[in-house]
């Protein structure tokens, strides 16, 4: 038997081998058939395209081919802006099942998308804006699991769109310039980012769009209604009156000089509240400091605790008070009215503290809304910056990253409100139990790989932004009510492989090549150390170093 089994070896590996050739075979025919549709006598005569059955589209580089450098498959293919008059074959190009992008941006190409689109299950970006497409969407739209960015615009597409509201990670919805009609496909506007449908035949009841787009991304479709037109679309502006002509130029000179008049009694008395507001503050800064304990964090415990903390906790916030920088409330409906005043306001407690700052539990609305609060100390960033970061941040999803709410920026320190986690952290779970019951292995390989995921997602659409989590840790992956795994604080910390000493979050915003690496890696390292406490059941106590050195040892 084993003599048999010797001899059919090589015969499998034989055919294995040729199947996988056959394969690669039958996607370069694809593509080349593709081309051959798409730009004719161009992609023949010009040997520089590549796309012949002679070469390899990955290691010969055919034009507007990417591929992934480890499995040499096609991971984008991108021929924007070459004057492509041809007719898309979708199912052709489709035969590249590793396809991530695709797109004919800017050319002529005729033709509709066939069912085979379905085909393309790893597609994340399909642009096909500026083109003479025609047809009707087919109805395999919705089996794009992993789409992020849908451009159809500047085409003839016409009827119906179907319906994409499974796309949990769309964020990019372009189909303006079209004629398509019946109602505005059904999205998941809570995801979305990027939204326009004007100028088609749209008809019946405008979606919730959740006050994020303006009436711009609906406008000219005559034939849409409902209850959010009203809502969402802003007033007209009243017709702009006539002047009226003077007869008499003396009289037109004496109006100038009233309005002078008017205008310096105005300044004036602006000047005047505010020095009279800055009285005032130093009045009740004077009256806080002989009376205290009623600021931002006014904490949940006892007076004595409240006292003992109060020069670390309630004056500063008076300090960032005074800098009357406003909070700004990223698009979170939780997060909608609120202001810095509430937050000083609201009682709180303090959930803990780190070598960054401190992460407060906070309660609205007398218990009904729950907050998180971080705050984070000695952030030598300017507040331009830090804005741009934090919405660079938001507009990055992924359902496993918790995002802020949002954020407060003043020179002493930095704000950061959540959605309050309320079943602890990943290390407070491996020091215990869940409700009794053991973290098995099914839930451990569980957070393990959705963890991986979103960090993959991240570092993918952050990697030009060169921001990093900076502080992965298994006290920073949180349990939402579902128990399902949220990676939290994204991106604001410094790497723990930059320069410990350093009491500056400056570095974190650098875009020198060098630390971005750094960081990512640093990241990479973290995950490896929460995949050792998912392995071992030994949470990280102080230094990680430690674990890594006990697993080493008795391995």
């Amino acid at each position: 038997m084993n003599r048999v089994s010797i001899r059919v070896l090589p015969i499998l590996i034989f055919l294995l081998f040729n199947v996988s050739n056959s394969e690669d075979e039958e996607v370069k025919q694809s593509l080349v058939r593709f081309m051959d549709k798409l730009a004719g006598v161009t992609a023949k005569t010009d040997q520089s395209w590549g796309w012949n059955t002679t070469s390899d589209p990955c290691i010969h580089k055919w034009k507007g081919v990417s591929c992934d450098t480890q499995l040499q498959s096609v991971k984008k293919v991108v021929l924007d802006g070459l004057n492509l008059t041809g007719v898309l074959d979708i199912g052709s190009v489709c035969k590249a099942s590793s396809l991530l992008v695709f797109s004919i941006v800017k050319n002529n190409v005729a033709g509709l998308i066939s069912e085979e689109m379905g085909n393309c299950k790893r597609l994340t970006h399909l642009y096909l804006s500026g083109n003479q497409l025609s047809g009707h969407l087919p109805d395999s739209l919705k089996e794009l699991s992993n789409l992020k960015r849908f451009d159809i615009s500047n085409n003839n597409f016409s009827g119906k769109v179907p319906d994409l509201s499974q796309i949990s990670r769309l964020i990019m919805f372009y189909a303006q310039n079209n004629q398509l009609n019946e109602e505005i496909p059904k999205l998941d506007f809570s995801n979305l980012m990027q939204f326009n449908v004007s100028n088609n035949n749209f008809r019946g009841p405008l979606p919730d769009v959740k006050g994020r787009f303006s009436a711009e991304s609906w406008s000219g479709n005559p034939e849409l209604g409902g209850e959010f037109i009203s809502k969402e679309s802003p007033p007209s502006a009243a017709a702009p009156l006539s002047p009226r002509k003077s007869e008499d130029s003396s009289r037109r000179l004496l109006l100038i000089y009233f309005g002078y008049a008017v205008l310096g009694l105005i300044i004036l008395l602006v000047v005047a509240f505010i020095l009279i507001s800055k009285k005032k503050l130093k009045e009740a800064k004077a009256d806080f400091a002989k009376k205290g304990v009623n600021a931002y964090i006014s904490s949940t415990y006892d007076v004595s605790k409240i006292t003992e903390h109060k020069s670390e906790n309630l004056a500063s916030y008076e300090e960032s008070k005074a800098a009357m920088s406003p909070l700004v409330v990223l698009r979170s409906p939780r997060a909608q009215g609120l202001r810095f005043e509430d937050l000083l306001r609201a009682p709180a407690e303090l959930l803990g503290k780190g070598k960054h700052g401190s992460i407060y539990k906070v309660m609205l609305d007398n218990g009904s809304t729950t907050l998180a609060v971080k705050r984070v100390k000695d952030w030598s960033v300017t507040s331009q910056a830090f804005s741009r970061r934090m919405q660079r941040l938001h507009q990055t999803r992924h359902p496993n990253i918790l995002r802020s709410l949002a954020f407060y920026s003043s020179k002493q320190e930095k704000l950061l409100v959540y959605e309050y986690q309320p079943n602890g952290s990943l290390s407070k779970l491996l020091n215990g139990s869940r409700n009794g019951q053991a973290f098995d292995w099914g839930s451990r390989i569980n957070v393990a790989a959705t963890v991986a995921e979103a960090l993959a997602y991240m570092h993918e659409e952050l990697s030009e932004d060169g921001i990093a989590h900076g502080n992965l840790k298994s006290a920073n992956i949180l349990f939402n009510n579902n128990m399902d795994p949220c990676v939290s604080e994204y991106g604001l910390m410094i790497s723990h492989s930059e320069n410990p000493s350093s009491n500056s979050h400056s570095n974190s915003f650098s875009l020198d090549p060098a630390r971005i690496r750094t960081s990512f890696k640093a990241d990479i390292y973290g995950f490896g150390v929460i995949l050792l406490e998912l392995v071992t059941g030994k949470p990280v106590q102080g230094d990680e170093l430690e674990l890594v050195q006990w697993v080493n040892s008795v391995v």
